[in-house]
This record gives structure tokens, C-alpha cells and sequence, in this order.
């Protein structure tokens, strides 16, 4: 994507905005960057996550929501599924891909971006509980969303039939949904019931895009100068050859025959061609809208700034049109 192209994508700042961002960043900057160089690491973040979830519940019945556990399977797997329903009719589907490096989080970790969905959106969210990469090959966890994907999309097995559906995912979960719809092309009566994607700062390339393999040190949040070897870790035994390939690398896929698409990354993000470079791609075969957020780092939706509250909002009302275009979309 040339310099013209992507600046077409900048989201509107306002200088208050962006000083506010900003002035985060400097915060930002003094905490440690997140690495993967090993399987100890990951683990001890993964106990921590799950401590601060204790009594999460709570949150969820403020708003008089709860949520189910329920285990799927398709042929001989089988994948936990976190479902939150809304109040009242369900008006569509979102298949939530929580992030975290693939090392780390789980169903849980996107309650309360779920929880604004569910409300604003009439939707249920069902997120993937999927395997994480510390003690399984990137192709299980693979399998694991494509097996909640079917189970979802096959309107006979479940209470879904005829619901439009939305992906959503962020970071590393923006990945495996993106892979996951490469992969659904085998099944292409399931893919065309997929209406949209909305992906945050995805890795689409595991042989790292420019943008990666040049990360400063400076970089805030993410280990800049270590992605590459820690993609390296994660598919152990290939080449860098073999890492770009598809479905793994989802930005060297075949994007014929799928949805529109919303996405987002940080002007600071190493992971920003990732993202610019995929959405020049899939527009060539169905409407994307792709924004690059100025003075925002990895991870900014998660960040207390007017810009995750703005691009979130944007979210939720895009997701409110695509079901509303699927639902006046005629039938065949």
C-alpha cells in the first residue's frame, strides 16, 4: 500500500486527543514490553489472568447478563465456548478470537468489550476458549477456531441457523480469525453466512511484514525487535518461507468470497503493515474500511483514551449496519 493509500486511512484526532495519547504513552513507557521467549513466562501471566477474573460473574449480572460454558465438538474435536446472550432477541452472532500472543488470555478476557456488544448490538457473543501455544503447535489452536466456526455456521446443529455473524478479533486472535476464514473456504455455504470481520492490529504475516522486522526499541507494549524470533519460537521447524504461507499467514491468502471488513491499528504499532498491507489485499474482493489510529500504540483499545472509546463505539455501529445489511439482503 502506497503513502497516498494509507493516508486515506488516518482516523480524525483531535489535538486534544492526541496529546492525551500521548501523554498515556509516556506512562506506557516505563512498563516492560510483552515478550515470548519462553513457556515459563506466559504461564505465570496466565495464572495472574486468571486470578484478577475471580468474581467476574458480578460484572456481568450488573447488566443482567450471564454466561454459559459449553463444549462443542466437531468430528474429533472438541473447543469450550464462552456465550453471553443479550436481552431479548437475538439480532445476530459475534465469534470472538481473544488475543494475547497465542500464550496467553482466554474466553473471558473480552468481557467488557463483550458485554458493550451484547447490549448495543443485540447480539450473542460466543467467544473460542481455544488452546493457547505453550503446550500446543499454532495449527491446534487453528483447528480449534475453524472447529467453533462449523459448529456455528452449520445452521442445522445449533440455535443460530440464519443469524447473521461477525467475527471479531484482536492481536493474535485477529489472526486466527483471519486464517479461520481462509480456511472456511473449503466449506463456502458456511463462509457466505459469515457478514462481516472486525480485526484490531492483527499478525498476518509469521515471517514478520517491514514494519516488524524494523521495530525500534522504543516500541511500547510489544517486544519491537524480538517479533521475529518470537514467531520464530511459535512455528518451530519452518522456514521463513514456510511461515508466510496460507492459512498461517493469512495476508498471502486467496480473499475471494469474503465479507467486509473493519479494521484498526496503531500509527506506533510494529504490527501496522500487517494490517495496512491485508486490507489492500481483501478489498479487492469485498468493501474493507481500514484506519490507522495516530500516536496509539498495540493494544490501544484497551488503553483509557478518547481514541479506544471513539474506535470501540465505531465498532459497535458498524457491526449494527452489517447485521442490518444481512438482514435486507435477499435470500436465494
Amino acid at each position: 500500500m502506497n503513502s497516498k493509500e494509507r493516508q486515506k486511512a488516518i482516523w480524525p484526532a483531535s489535538e486534544h486527543d492526541l496529546q492525551q495519547a500521548r501523554d498515556f504513552n509516556k506512562k506506557l513507557a516505563w512498563l516492560p514490553r510483552f515478550r515470548i521467549r519462553n513457556r515459563l513466562m506466559p504461564r505465570v501471566i496466565q495464572t495472574l489472568l486468571r486470578a484478577s477474573q475471580i468474581g467476574g460473574e458480578v460484572k456481568l449480572r450488573k447488566h443482567g447478563l450471564k454466561a454459559e460454558t459449553q463444549v462443542i465438538r466437531v468430528g474429533d474435536v472438541s473447543v469450550p465456548l464462552r456465550i453471553i446472550r443479550p436481552v431479548g432477541v437475538t439480532k445476530g452472532v459475534v465469534l470472538d478470537f481473544h488475543g494475547g500472543g497465542w500464550v496467553i488470555g482466554n474466553a473471558q478476557m473480552n468481557d467488557n468489550f463483550n458485554i458493550a456488544m451484547v447490549n448495543e448490538c443485540q447480539v450473542t457473543v460466543i467467544s473460542v476458549d481455544y488452546r493457547l501455544a505453550v503446550s500446543t503447535p499454532l495449527e491446534g489452536l487453528l483447528q480449534d477456531c475453524l472447529t467453533a466456526a462449523r459448529w456455528l455456521l452449520d445452521s442445522n446443529t445449533n440455535e443460530f441457523a440464519n443469524l447473521p455473524v461477525i467475527m471479531v478479533g484482536e492481536s493474535a486472535g485477529a489472526h486466527l480469525g483471519a486464517a479461520t476464514l481462509l480456511m472456511l473456504k473449503q466449506w463456502p455455504q458456511l463462509l457466505k453466512r459469515v457478514s462481516g470481520a472486525l480485526l484490531y492490529y492483527g499478525v498476518y504475516d509469521l515471517a514478520g511484514t517491514p514494519s516488524v522486522r524494523s521495530a525500534p526499541h522504543e516500541t511500547l507494549v510489544l517486544d519491537g525487535p524480538g517479533m521475529v524470533e518470537a514467531l520464530r519460537m511459535l512455528t518451530p521447524g519452518l522456514s521463513d518461507q514456510q511461515r508466510a504461507q496460507p492459512p498461517l499467514s493469512p495476508l498471502y491468502g486467496d480473499f475471494s468470497d469474503f465479507p467486509p471488513a473493519l479494521m484498526f491499528v496503531g500509527e506506533l504499532d510494529p504490527l501496522k503493515d500487517d494490517t495496512l498491507d491485508i486490507a489492500e489485499r481483501w478489498m479487492k474482493s469485498a468493501p474493507v474500511q481500514v484506519y490507522l489510529v495516530p500516536a496509539t500504540p498495540h493494544g490501544f483499545i484497551h488503553f483509557p483514551i478518547a481514541f479506544a472509546n471513539r474506535v470501540l463505539a465505531y465498532s459497535r455501529g458498524w457491526i449494527n449496519a452489517q447485521i442490518k445489511a444481512s438482514q435486507k439482503a435477499p435470500t436465494e
